[in-house]
């Protein structure tokens, strides 16, 4: 009986679906090991998988109520305060891809693929979805994402969607208070504080509240097992 990863390529024979500890993702982040993150996980239990969209908290209090929050600040993030949320949801396409300037933990509650890109490759603002790797993550993998990696909303592996703890500096995805300043070509692409975006042209709500359209090519969509 093929495993689930095998069953994600047959599923999705024109894209290649790599294991998070393929060597292809060592330019992207590096999976953690040692934290116990056993509190967090029974919180998540009783935190359901909308079927309308996807569900980003940013700032989750049960979570960042629990002793894990203090040892990744003091540890992962040197210090700096952090916040502690999830992203929930069915998602299964492309849409858009972000990154901030600051590392991301992603802690996958259930199995999940994530489509990730390089910063490097975005050209005039543009960026080619030719270019992303895609990524599977087991239940219970904690990975960190690097600052130069383009990312968004993780993608279901079973019908029932997915669920992932997102760990970033307090204040990151919060609406930009202040008037945006636009000196550098990069500026266009601020979205909300520390989240630069840009938006696959057919996703139309997120153009809608100023993402740049900036993927070019398919807006792929991901089948499930």
């Amino acid at each position: 009986m093929p495993n689930l990863l095998e069953k994600l390529q047959e599923n999705n024979p024109n894209q290649t679906i790599h294991p998070i500890t393929a060597e292809a993702f060592e330019k992207y982040g590096r999976v953690l090991s040692g934290f116990d993150w056993g509190d967090w996980q029974k919180t998540m239990e009783g935190i359901d998988i909308p079927q309308d969209g996807n569900r980003y908290v940013a700032s989750e209090a049960s979570l960042e109520n629990a002793s894990l929050k203090t040892e990744m600040e003091e540890t992962l993030y040197g210090g700096m305060e952090i916040q502690a949320g999830y992203c929930n949801g069915p998602n299964s396409q492309l849409n858009g891809l972000e990154y901030h300037k600051s590392s991301e933990i992603n802690i996958a509650v259930t199995d999940l693929m994530l489509i990730l890109g390089h910063t490097g490759d975005i050209r005039d603002n543009n960026y080619n979805a030719e270019n992303v790797d895609i990524f599977f993550l087991p239940e219970g993998t904690m990975i960190e994402i690097y600052q130069t990696t383009l990312h968004f909303a993780p993608c279901k592996v079973h019908e029932e969607g997915f669920k992932c703890i997102v760990v970033l500096p307090k204040g990151t995805n919060e609406p930009i208070s202040f008037e945006k300043p636009v000196i550098t070509e990069e500026d266009e692409l601020l979205f909300m504080k520390n989240k630069w975006l840009l938006a696959h042209p057919e996703r139309i709500p997120l153009i809608s509240k100023g993402a740049h359209p900036g993927i070019i090519g398919e807006n792929m969509k991901l089948e499930t097992v």
